[in-house]
């Protein structure tokens, strides 16, 4: 690294090629070098070729999962620490500590605040800097002179110091001559000497093997009298028949410092996570209120929504008009978790400000497209499915923007009319450019709609098949109105076999009157 204070090479690694690039152009942005891997098993592999200088990891990946690669990665010989920051959908406590004892040095949950991120990645450089500085004076001493970093210090069996090197003079701050004839407790504080000087007295008898070539850490203390951490290692060297005493000293007081602060910077993230889950409580109990409402319980309806996080980004709504007419909504928004389901909040209110009335579909769908347009920022939309069912004329309308297709099964759960999603959802374009008429259609006896997300047709299997469009037919087949719902649940959660789902899931069937 020959500049890390303004540039770092970067090792990003997501499995979702949309996240990576993302991440790569605001790396780039930072002035920094990026090298993307989309796997475990290849970040690995592009650590060992590329040495970054820092890893952003991703945990849920194919062929290896993040924990096993910070584990690989740290495990590669190295004579520098590279910090390790996890990226990761996983916000639970036991996500956390996993991720910690993986080897992570950090850890940022999705959707990523990137003002956190550029923040935690200056913390890095300074971090980096340091270390970066600690060996190139490393290296100017090793190239001034052969001596070690470590102070040597020589003494007699009682104790008087023979000899010194220079790194000795550097770390205590008095000079060789100061030194030579004085007990080596003086690089001791005084409370100390004592103890040391016993235990002197003890080396030549079996009580030494406990301490002689065994590495302890105690208290040092400078010349100007400030102390400081270090390691201590003593030797036995018998020269012309006289014992001496070989110390081997190390300040590790820069280790102890970084220790301190990881673990203060663990406390802070704890903190922090644990507000979060705090917060997160208090809005899904806010959140709860808003999305069961009364019509919901129509006894025509039936549905699920399984979110993949605390929150989900699917929603579904019905409400019955002072007319009688029966609407249904189901709505997806972009990605998962409490920033979609906050997404989706204007749109149940003013779903059902305006069905209340006996709005028409058309006008619903563009008052919505308005409200998300101008409320929403780039790059976030709802795909919806809107019904309208008016059961004295056994007449609907349908309007698909965004969402999977949408059928109307018979009696005996067959598809005998697909509504394909033919609109962007709403959001993304103004009401003049959205277009878009609502589909009629009309039903016979025990005819039912189906409507769910994309997180249903593209759960997987342990194999990672996904359950798809013909899996849902598949389980509407030669089934009674009565139990299909229930058939397609189970068919879900036969193909899924336990496996987590990556995408909100939402599903609603409707009996046609």
């Amino acid at each position: 690294m020959s500049s890390i204070s303004t540039k770092m090479k970067v090792l990003a690694v997501d499995d979702n090629r949309t996240n990576l690039h993302i991440l790569q152009v605001f790396l780039k942005k930072l002035g920094h070098e990026v090298i993307l891997a989309e796997d475990g098993e290849e970040a690995v592999r592009r650590f060992s070729q590329d040495s970054p200088d820092l890893v952003l990891l991703d945990i849920m990946m194919p062929v290896m999962d993040g924990f096993e690669a910070a584990r690989q990665i740290k495990a590669i010989p190295s004579d520098r620490w590279t910090p390790i920051i996890f990226l990761s959908a996983l916000n639970r406590d036991e996500n956390l500590v996993a991720g910690l004892d993986a080897g992570a040095d950090d850890y940022l949950t999705k959707p990523i605040n990137f003002v956190v991120l550029e923040a935690k990645l200056r913390s890095m450089q300074r971090s980096l800097a340091l270390q970066q500085e600690s060996i190139d004076a490393l290296r100017r001493v090793q190239a001034i002179s052969d001596s070690v970093l470590d102070a040597i210090v020589t003494s007699d069996a009682s104790g008087i110091i023979a000899t010194v090197n220079q790194s000795t003079e550097r770390i205590f701050g008095w000079s060789a001559a100061e030194l030579i004839g004085q007990n080596v407790s003086i690089l001791m504080p005084d409370n100390q000497r004592a103890d040391h000087q016993a235990r002197l007295g003890h080396y030549e008898s079996d009580v030494s093997q406990i301490t002689i070539g065994l590495e302890r850490e105690l208290e040092a203390q400078h010349k100007d009298g400030h102390r400081f951490a270090a390691t201590l290692t003593i030797t036995n060297v018998l020269l012309e028949n006289q014992r001496m005493i070989v110390g081997v000293i190390r300040d590790i007081s820069d280790r102890k410092r970084t220790e301190e602060q990881l673990r203060e910077n663990a406390k802070q993230l704890q903190e922090h996570f644990d507000q979060t889950q705090t917060e997160q409580q208090l809005a899904l109990r806010l959140m709860e209120k808003q999305l069961h409402r009364k019509g919901l319980q129509d006894s025509r309806l039936r549905y699920a929504v399984l979110p993949a996080e605390n929150f989900s980004g699917d929603v579904v709504a019905a409400n019955c008009s002072a007319d009688g007419l029966f609407y249904a909504l189901l709505a997806d928004a972009t990605g998962h978790g409490l920033t979609a389901a906050i997404s989706v909040l204007p749109v149940l209110a003013l779903f059902y400000r305006m069905t209340k009335l006996n709005r028409e579909i058309r006008e619903i769908v563009l008052e919505l497209n308005h409200q998300l347009k101008e409320s929403m920022p780039v790059g976030r939309f709802v795909a919806i499915t809107l019904v309208r069912l008016d059961a004295t004329r056994k007449e609907g309308d349908i309007w698909v923007g965004g969402t999977p297709q949408a059928f109307l099964l018979d009696r005996w759960g067959r598809a005998c009319q697909t509504f394909p999603s033919a609109n962007l959802p709403l959001g993304v374009v103004t009401n003049e450019e959205l277009g878009g008429q609502p589909q009629h259609f009309s039903w016979d006896n025990e005819s039912q709609l189906i409507l769910c997300s994309d997180g249903l047709l593209e759960a997987t299997n342990p194999q990672g098949v996904q359950f798809g469009i013909e899996g849902l037919i598949a389980a509407t087949a030669n089934t009674s109105p009565t139990d299909r719902f229930a058939k397609i649940e189970a068919a879900l959660a036969t193909h899924q076999a336990g496996s987590v789902a990556s995408d909100d899931i939402s599903l609603m069937l409707i009996d046609c009157p």
